[in-house]
């Protein structure tokens, strides 16, 4: 299989890069140093001189945040460069694959979502993405939407990295107990994207690994792996006591139902638990 991967020098892209190349693939990684994604010349230049089976799209402006302070830069790089990737992809046959987020819900809701759920982004990082998603969809059976959550890899900034920095620095560390979602492992979640790709899957898919937690007990099952205890070292709080607060809001429900693949015999990736040992293993090695 031939694929394109975008945003490949970030933590997913670049473990997807992996997972193809691993498979034999023959894959073009670009990142915004080689293919603007908001440059639709650009893009289509690159999609149709490659002519891929598939493209990955990993890509993404994803400082939540910043992205209320810029919303026309959140739609420009979570909207509007799906368009032009899907326009490419229609062009040369390709499937394409695009990487979205639990952030299209409000998280109001009292179970896990699934794919059919009702979307209601609270923040424009959200809504940008829930705009991408709709751009890759216009494909119809040729795209498929992966959302997913809380991502973490050995190759970017994330939560694991900044808890690992953190316990050297400070003998207490706070984190919030009422947002709840599923910590996803760029090592579990790369080689399900190429599936998603190699199947030419369509519509929407959750994907994460399994088990739900807080940030608290996220960062508790982090402190433990270090040696620590989390018992004495981390302390919970409520997003309302967050200091300063954070301008975009955050879903407090974020746990995503994989209902697509488990009901469609895709595996299960494990549970977060197994992925969070190993990668703390590499990182403190």
């Amino acid at each position: 299989m031939r694929v394109l991967v975008t945003g490949a020098a970030g933590q997913l892209g670049r473990d997807t890069l992996l997972a193809c190349e691993r498979a034999g693939d023959q894959v073009l990684g670009v990142d915004r140093s080689t293919v603007d994604i908001t440059d639709r010349d650009a893009v289509l230049g690159a999609v149709t001189s490659f002519a891929p089976d598939a493209v990955i799209n990993c890509a993404a402006w994803t400082a939540v945040d910043a992205c209320e302070d810029d919303p026309d830069r959140a739609l420009l790089c979570n909207g509007l460069a799906v368009r032009f990737l899907a326009e490419g992809c229609d062009r040369v046959g390709a499937h394409f694959v695009h990487v979205g987020t639990d952030y299209v819900f409000d998280g109001t809701l009292d179970r896990p979502y699934h794919e059919w759920d009702e979307t209601n982004p609270e923040s424009v990082y959200g809504m940008t993405k829930l705009i991408g998603e709709r751009e890759a969809l216009v494909l119809g059976p040729s795209a498929a939407v992966v959302r997913t959550s809380w991502v973490c890899g050995e190759h970017g900034n994330n939560m694991v990295k900044t808890v690992l920095r953190l316990v050297d620095q400070h003998p207490t560390l706070s984190f919030v107990a009422d947002q709840v979602g599923h910590p996803t492992f760029t090592a579990d979640l790369a080689p399900m994207l190429r599936r998603v790709a190699l199947d030419r899957r369509s519509g929407v898919h959750h994907l994460t690994n399994q088990t739900p937690t807080s940030w608290y007990g996220f960062v508790r099952e982090i402190v433990a792996l270090t040696g620590r205890d989390p018992d004495a070292m981390v302390r919970p709080i409520t997003t309302a006591e967050l200091q300063p607060p954070r301008p975009a809001p955050r879903p407090a429900n974020s746990v995503l139902d994989n209902a697509v693949a488990r009901m469609s015999g895709l595996p299960m990736m494990r549970d977060f638990r197994e992925p969070l040992a190993e990668l703390v293993g590499r990182l403190t090695a």
